[in-house]
């Protein structure tokens, strides 16, 4: 609660019959040049100045903001509200019940743990896709997916009730960002303080780094780390450097061929190679208004995977329309509208804000496009997509391997289908011809059991419509809708070793496809409904069928999965599935329709139609006049209002599950869902003095973008694992094991699947791949887990050497607990992604980064080494030192010394730090208030 007015900011805006308490920006000298995202932040200072976290000066330093400088001004930032999915929700429950024993066993009453901001939850992370190209496949996945996650969501339904200002989306509803573009968000929020109704800008962060699809609202948010999460909810501003601005200026239309899914595709191509790493970046220019917010959503969503804090397009007539389509009352429109206006935060194109650095595009010069196959930077343009797989293939697909022409001297491509025969998989869909390999005579052509067809490197073994980024937009939706019905009519079918699957964001996009009559031919093409969630885009993608995985695993094929999604990542789709490409939900059943990477749309026939002429994927491509036609006749307000009017109450299932009672948890000791942390054990009033680090040996040696994927817990459990084994002593069936993220409740589970992806590659060993590491006690290969419980039991600190951009990726909580509980005391990389960086520091490991121009490799560093890290002390008598001493020692050789840049970036990390962590902090100044 703000208790200093230095600028006298504070006075009334009367909206109708109302009368809010606001905070007037043009109080501030310098306010009418910032960009509309620093006018946000400004205003949240004006809001929140307590003259000593935050000063009239960190006022002033925003007002007179140096768009050239680099940014060094520490301020502190209080976000409106905090949202959650449950996959990194959990773990916040978890915690913030830990913390109110935590709280009780130091003195202090436990409810003072309470969300002191809104928090609101989307069950959407959990439903898998164990059942695919079925009419009863949404019904059939849910009851498993309740069946698996039971206990958590008895947990969760204990926290909606045991903790003011929390609210859960139960699950089938829809996916997290959509729900908060199409719901959860106010764009200007209200709330009673001191007798007054204080009006202020939305803003929030989420513990999904695509938090940032908000941002196609005006709503200033981006993903942060759980734990960071956990501290807003409980009233701790999120400390930041007042950011470099870009300002992204669009102009032109987006031309007839090209999707919302292409221009984000460009985008993101566009800002990667520019570099907007811990960056604002902001819309503008005359182009906005022409961007549908179901776009501006698009690419705000895309954020992480250029780099940016987020991705903001100003408020205008376009986000009250979409304020008002999906159902917000008029009364919030008509604050909205003079709120933004009041504040100088509409969208005026003829007045240019101040930026750091400029970037443009013309939409008219995007074009139909992919990205892949493991990074969703890497854009291929659609028409070259066919010979970029052919270059990449051999990496994945061992040496030599090609996809060579077919027999007969054609190109490739695969013979059309014989659509009067159908097959088992997709509902009136073709079969391929008896023994037919995908791409011709290519180097691994292998029979499928049980089929009369042969598959090979390259195929499609994965069609999914899925993810908040596309699913999200009604003109990518509608335009896939349209091109299935095209397809059927033209006798097209999916090829029958696709696993084909439709899971939209909410239950108001299958409204709009059953008004629309655009499900049947879904249905036909095996695009049913498998349900409203994050499935393939986060690695739920489920099995594929035994034996298409065995003809993989028996040939070793590289075969290809294509997503409406915006990951990538290796090893994070499929564990069959090596190359993975993002692309528009029109082009992933178009590739279900090709069957094979190895396709050129605009060359290769998908079939011939009931007359014998080739069908090529123009003439089944619809018109974006008879998409916006069919979206202006079949969307309306009442859908919104009618899916979203009991939100909050759930189906059956959900309301009749047992709810636990009382202010703490009462803990099962026989769970393997939901456990106690360790965390807070032993802890004191005050924290002990930080030490110096001394004989440390390395975990794990790791290359340039190693991403939190690498580093998390994710996907499938294996029953050989570390992981698995814990579950199988605990007397779980392989069947029930579920995936790392349901059970991230557990931190036994999730400890042994750090650093245990699939595809890591620590260098401490010699071409080997997945979660091992050489135990320098023993000089054996192990399971990173089994080494580094050697390591704890003789209290050897451990540290991680990595390259470039260590943590890329999602905003993953136990990337940095599970290093934590690792016994990794330190992380030395080149450079890091600032949620990884950020959430290291908030698990108390120290982030450190080689000297500018060096590296492991140019330092002579094997990772054999010893460590010693001096001056880490320097920590306990105030802010963070700039360097520390470090001296890598092995036996034959000349020790290594260099001096690490400590990447502790603010005082208040430094005091984060200090205490061992960020909810070590929070909880000793909740006890000490």
């Amino acid at each position: 609660m703000s208790t200093v007015n230095s600028f006298g900011a504070r006075e009334t805006l009367a909206v109708g019959d109302t009368e809010y308490e606001i905070y007037g920006i043009d109080s501030v000298e310098g306010h009418e040049k910032l960009p509309y995202s620093l006018k946000v932040l400004l205003e949240n200072l004006l809001r929140t100045e307590d003259g000593a976290n935050i000063t009239a000066d960190h006022v002033r330093a925003l007002g007179s903001w140096d768009p050239e400088a680099e940014p060094e001004t520490e301020i502190q930032f209080t976000p409106a509200r905090v949202i959650m999915q449950d996959f990194t929700g959990v773990p916040c429950v978890v915690d913030l019940a830990t913390m109110r024993e935590a709280v009780e066993d130091l003195g202090g009453d436990p409810e003072k743990i309470n969300p002191l901001a809104p928090a609101e939850m989307v069950i959407d992370h959990s439903v898998m896709i164990d059942v695919a190209g079925r009419l009863d496949a949404l019904e059939k996945n849910m009851e498993l997916e309740y069946e698996r996650n039971k206990e958590r969501y008895q947990f969760l339904r204990w926290g909606q009730t045991a903790f003011d200002d929390f609210k859960v989306v139960p699950p089938g509803t829809g996916i997290v960002h959509q729900v908060n573009i199409e719901y959860l968000a106010r764009t200007v929020m209200t709330r009673e303080v001191d007798g007054a109704l204080r009006a202020y800008p939305d803003s929030c962060v989420g513990t999904d780094s695509h938090t940032t699809m908000v941002n196609g609202l005006g709503v200033l948010g981006w993903g942060v780390g759980g734990i960071e999460a956990e501290a807003a909810m409980l009233g701790q501003p999120v400390s930041m450097l007042i950011p470099r601005v870009v300002g992204f200026k669009l102009t032109g239309e987006i031309p007839a061929a090209a999707t919302a899914t292409d221009v984000v595709l460009t985008i993101t191509e566009m800002l990667r190679q520019h570099g907007v790493v811990g960056k604002f970046v902001e819309f503008y220019g005359e182009g906005v208004g022409q961007v549908p917010l179901a776009n501006r959503a698009t690419i705000g969503n895309m954020s992480p995977e250029f780099g940016s804090t987020c991705a903001i397009f100003p408020v205008d007539d376009v986000t009250i329309d979409y304020l008002r389509l999906t159902g917000r009352s008029e009364e919030q429109l008509a604050l909205v509208e003079a709120y933004a206006k009041r504040q100088g935060m509409w969208h005026d194109p003829s007045t240019e804000a101040k930026y750091s650095e400029y970037l443009e595009l013309d939409l008219s010069t995007v074009v139909p496009s992919i990205a892949g196959p493991k990074r969703p930077q890497d854009r291929i343009v659609l028409t070259q997509a066919k010979e970029s797989f052919r270059e990449v293939l051999p990496s994945y697909a061992g040496d030599g391997a090609t996809v060579s022409p077919n027999a007969d001297g054609g190109d490739g491509s695969f013979p059309a289908s014989d659509p009067s025969t159908p097959d088992s998989d997709n509902e009136g869909g073709g079969r391929a011809p008896k023994h037919q390999p995908v791409a011709g005579r290519a180097s691994n052509p292998t029979e499928v059991s049980g089929h009369d067809f042969a598959i090979d490197h390259g195929i499609v073994s994965i069609a999914s419509i899925t993810s908040c980024t596309n699913t999200s937009n009604p003109s990518v939706m509608m335009a896939a809708g349209i091109l299935a019905k095209n397809a059927v009519n033209k006798g097209l079918a999916s090829k029958p070793w696709v696993k084909t699957s439709l899971a939209p964001g909410s239950q108001v996009v299958t409204g709009y496809y059953e008004k629309s009559g655009l499900t049947e031919y879904l249905d036909k093409l095996g695009f049913q409904l498998v349900g409203y969630g994050c499935t393939t885009c986060i690695g739920n993608s489920g099995p594929l069928a035994p034996e298409i995985s065995d003809a993989i695993n028996e040939a070793d094929l590289a075969v290809t999965s294509v997503l409406s999604g915006n990951r990538n990542f290796e090893g994070r789709i499929n564990p069959d599935v090596k190359m993975n490409y993002l692309a528009s939900p029109p082009l992933v059943i178009a590739y279900a329709l090709a069957g094979t990477m190895d396709f050129d749309f605009e060359n290769d026939p998908l079939g011939q139609d009931a007359e014998g002429d080739d069908v090529f994927l123009r003439d089944i491509w619809p018109s974006p006049a008879e998409v916006e036609d069919t979206i202006a006749e079949n969307i309306s307000q009442e859908m919104f209002k009618d899916d979203y009017a009991d939100v909050f109450t759930g189906d059956e299932r959900w309301r009749s599950l047992d709810t636990p009672e009382g202010a703490t948890f009462a803990w099962d000791g026989e769970s393997t869902y939901v456990r106690k942390p360790p965390y807070f054990e032993g802890m004191g009033k005050a924290p002990e003095p930080v030490e110096d680090i001394a004989g440390a040996r390395v975990l794990a040696k790791l290359g340039d973008s190693t991403t939190t994927d690498h580093i998390s817990p994710a996907g499938a459990i294996k029953a050989d694992s570390p992981a698995g084994r814990y579950l199988r002593e605990h007397g779980v069936e392989r069947k029930d094991f579920n995936s790392y993220g349901s059970r991230r409740g557990n931190h036994e589970v999730m400890i042994r699947g750090t650093f245990a992806n699939i595809r890591i590659k620590n260098q401490l060993l010699d071409g080997v791949e997945g979660g091992y590491t050489k135990n320098f006690l023993t000089g054996e290969q192990e399971f990173i887990y089994d080494a580094a419980q050697a390591y704890a039991e003789q209290d050897i600190p451990l540290v991680v050497l990595a390259g470039k951009e260590y943590g890329t990726g999602s905003s993953r909580d136990w990337a940095a607990k599970g290093t934590k509980l690792l016994g990794v005391q330190a992380v030395i990389a080149e450079s890091y992604e600032r949620i990884h960086r950020s959430n290291l520091i908030g698990m108390g490991v120290l982030p450190l980064q080689f000297p500018e121009g060096e590296n492991a490799e140019s330092l002579g560093l094997t990772g054999e080494e010893a460590f010693d890290i001096s001056g880490i002390t320097a920590i306990n008598e105030g802010a963070s030192p700039k360097t520390v001493k470090v001296v890598a020692t092995r036996e034959g050789a000349d020790p290594i010394e260099f001096d690490a840049v400590v990447r502790i970036d603010t005082p208040g990390e430094a005091d984060y730090f200090r205490n061992g962590g960020i909810l070590q902090y929070v909880l000793r100044s909740l006890v000490a208030a």
